[in-house]
């Protein structure tokens, strides 16, 4: 437990500068003379560089564990931001964006195959999954206004450096705090000896078994595009709700809606019951309702924009947790490492063309469509197989 409360407190911190940059970043580019078009592309090429670090993050996991690629992200990350406290170009800031999102594309794998690991059987791993949702939320609830704060206070060269330094310094905590081999050679001792106890194998189905080289159900590809179009239908949110009048006129107004999203997660996920409903299903109602939401806000419903940033919080915080526990309840220990970075790839693709598709066609399609349109897509295209395999038992 030790070590998954140091893994909550890696993420956490990791999420927090990321969010915290959501609603200061494009008023950033701003005052560098960046173009709303350009600003997407800064937004968006963070996640494409995610894309060789989650290939190299998912075998490199694997082979030689979490610790490695934990600390040198944390570390490295930290470092990058300090150089971006310093921008003064543009051009400049695309560049430390795309470097800083190839280093932080291995922690999310690393942490995510790492709590899966220490998992003592399935229900313990889906609700460590859904601690790793909890702290997520936590981060982003509060890192959007403390972000706009900063900034407000002490601007934005000042605001990158403090947020950076706080990286650096969690990732050396995290050489001493995370205690990989010694925990998982534990669990094993743990695990041998209850099939000592118990060679008939009562409760296996429940059991997570380490070095499992079967490959579990087999997952369809195009199920990946759920996260995809998550991540993208995120991705054009987070692009839009800073260039948005009200939250032009004042930073702290983005960072309210950031967090008001945030509230909505935190609320959904505070619901410990839905652990108990199959993670595909809440999967799968959650990209429908998120849809819906965002179709409202195409077509400007009655509803205030305050209530809908909340529904789309409260889908979020059925979704994200549901799709790592799905997948960590589905595959082999031994490949945890490469699913998860095929979850971060997926993520990343949509985060990527999300921003890019809203700052080139907002002046003629609501960027609100543009997102609902991806989900229902994602979801028209997953194949039928899929409800009949074993993704529908909890």
């Amino acid at each position: 437990m030790r070590t998954a409360i140091w893994l909550y407190l890696f993420m956490f911190v990791a999420f927090f500068d990321l969010h915290a940059q959501y609603p200061i970043l494009s008023p950033f580019a701003l005052s560098l003379g960046a173009a709303p078009s350009f600003i997407g592309l800064i937004m968006g090429v963070y996640s494409l560089t995610h894309l060789p670090g989650n290939l190299i993050a998912g075998y490199g996991v694997d082979k030689y564990g979490s610790k490695f690629f934990i600390v040198c992200s944390l570390i490295v990350a930290g470092i990058i931001l300090l150089f971006q406290s310093n921008v003064k170009d543009p051009w400049h800031l695309l560049y430390i964006r795309s470097i800083s999102g190839f280093v932080l594309a291995f922690l999310s794998p690393a942490c995510l195959s790492l709590l899966a690991r220490i998992a003592r059987d399935r229900i313990h791993q889906s609700k460590l999954m859904a601690g790793n949702g909890l702290v997520h939320t936590l981060a982003s609830v509060v890192s959007p206004a403390a972000g706009a704060v900063l900034v407000a206070k002490i601007g934005f060269t000042t605001s990158f450096s403090v947020l950076g330094w706080i990286l650096i310094i969690t990732g050396i905590l995290a050489i001493f705090g995370v205690k990989e081999k010694e925990m998982l050679s534990h669990k094993a001792d743990k695990l041998s000896s209850k099939a000592h106890i118990d060679p008939h194998g009562h409760h296996a189905s429940q059991d997570i078994k380490e070095g499992d080289d079967s490959d579990g159900v087999a997952i369809p590809w195009l199920f990946f595009l759920i996260p995809m179009a998550l991540s993208c239908s995120q991705g054009i949110l987070f692009f839009e709700l800073p260039l948005m009048k009200s939250a032009r006129e004042s930073i702290l107004t983005s960072g309210v809606f950031f967090t008001l999203v945030s509230l909505g997660a935190l609320l959904s996920i505070s619901f410990w019951f839905l652990n108990k409903i199959s993670p595909f299903l809440r999967t799968i109602s959650g990209s429908i309702g998120l849809a819906a939401v965002f179709f409202g806000l195409a077509i400007q419903w009655p509803i205030p924009l305050t209530v809908s940033l909340f529904l789309i919080g409260m889908a979020k915080g059925v979704i994200y947790p549901a799709l790592a526990a799905l997948l960590a309840s589905i595959t082999s220990s031994s490949r945890y490492g490469r699913v998860f970075s095929l979850l971060s790839i997926s993520y990343s693709v949509g985060a990527f063309i999300g921003p890019m598709m809203a700052g080139q066609l907002r002046d003629h399609i609501s960027s609100y469509f543009i997102a609902f349109f991806i989900l229902m897509l994602a979801l028209s295209l997953l194949p039928l197989r899929t409800f009949k395999s074993p993704m529908l038992t909890s």
